[in-house]
């Protein structure tokens, strides 16, 4: 059985930070642009700008 890998906060499996992390990037990219297309929020703890406050861990709005 493989083990789960612990995530920090809860809904860290879907922010920006883990998804390129994990690799989901660069095997969905087509995925991932709508996350990142017309960035509103810039997340404070990695820099990473998203559409929506839920993909990031620390959003701050821009």
């Amino acid at each position: 059985m493989m083990e789960q890998e612990k995530m920090p906060h809860p809904g860290h499996d879907r922010h920006l930070c883990h998804l390129q992390y994990s690799g989901y990037m660069n095997q969905h990219f087509d995925d991932f642009k709508p996350l990142v297309k017309n960035p509103q929020y810039i997340c404070r703890k990695c820099g990473r700008a998203a559409a929506s406050e839920t993909s990031l861990c620390q959003p701050e709005k821009l």
